[in-house]
C-alpha cells in the first residue's frame, strides 16, 4: 500500500472514529430517562384493625397519594397525556377491581416533582372478611409521555407499571426506610441492549482506527 493510500485510509478512519464519538456525546445529551412513579401513601379505613369506632370500620374510603418524579432529566421536562390508575385487591393473589381514576394532561419541569392525592370508593369488597394481618393490593399506571428537548418535543412513549402494595393491621402502606413503593414495568430493557449494540460499534471504529 502505497503512503498516499495510507494517508486517505487513515483519514477516512479518523472521520468515521470522529463521527462516532459525536453520534456518542449527542446520544448521551439527548437521552432521556422515564419519571420515577411511587405510591407514597396507602390507607384502607376498613382494615385499621386497631380501630374500635364502627365508623371508622365502616369507612371504605381508600385515601392514595402518587407521587410523580422527574429526577433524573436534569433539563427535559414531560408531558404526561391522560394518567390512568386501576386498583385491584389481593385476597389470596386474585384480583378484585376496586375502581379506576384518571388525571387530566399535564406538563412536568426537569427536576421537579408533583403529587396526585385523591380516593377511591371501596365498598364492593366486604373488608371484614379479612382477617390477615397484612392485606395485598396493586396499582396499575397507564400514560404515554414526551419528553422536551430545549425547543423540540420527542415522540409519545408509553408507559404500562404496576406497584404492589402490603397494607399492615393499621390500613396503612408498609414501606421501607420510610419511602414510598417505586412502579415497576415488565417491559424489555431496549436501553440497555441499545447501550450494548452501540458501545459494540464504538469498539469496532476504534479498533479500524488503530489496526
Amino acid at each position: 500500500m502505497s503512503a498516499e493510500n495510507s494517508s486517505c485510509c487513515r483519514c477516512c478512519c479518523s472521520f468515521i472514529f470522529t463521527s462516532g464519538l459525536t453520534a456518542l456525546f449527542l446520544w448521551l445529551n439527548l437521552r432521556s430517562n422515564n419519571p420515577v412513579c411511587s405510591i407514597e401513601n396507602f390507607d384502607v379505613f376498613s382494615l385499621n384493625k386497631s380501630a374500635n369506632s364502627s365508623i371508622i370500620n365502616n369507612n371504605h374510603t381508600i385515601h392514595y397519594d402518587l407521587k410523580l418524579n422527574n429526577k433524573k432529566n436534569k433539563d427535559k421536562g414531560i408531558y404526561y397525556d391522560t394518567l390512568n390508575l386501576t386498583f385491584y385487591y389481593k385476597p389470596n393473589q386474585t384480583l378484585i377491581s376496586l375502581g379506576n381514576a384518571s388525571f387530566p394532561a399535564f406538563y412536568q419541569g426537569h427536576e421537579k416533582k408533583t403529587h396526585r392525592i385523591s380516593s377511591i370508593d371501596g365498598k364492593r369488597v366486604k373488608w371484614e372478611n379479612d382477617t390477615a394481618t397484612m392485606a395485598e393490593f396493586r396499582v396499575e399506571l397507564n400514560t404515554s409521555v414526551r419528553f422536551k428537548i430545549v425547543f423540540w418535543k420527542t415522540k409519545r412513549h408509553r408507559l404500562d407499571l404496576r406497584a404492589d402494595l402490603l397494607i399492615n393491621e393499621e390500613g396503612s402502606l408498609i414501606k421501607r426506610k420510610k419511602k414510598g413503593v417505586k412502579f415497576t414495568s415488565k417491559a424489555r430493557n431496549t436501553r440497555a441492549s441499545f447501550n450494548f449494540y452501540f458501545l459494540g460499534i464504538l469498539g469496532f471504529l476504534i479498533f479500524i482506527l488503530f489496526w
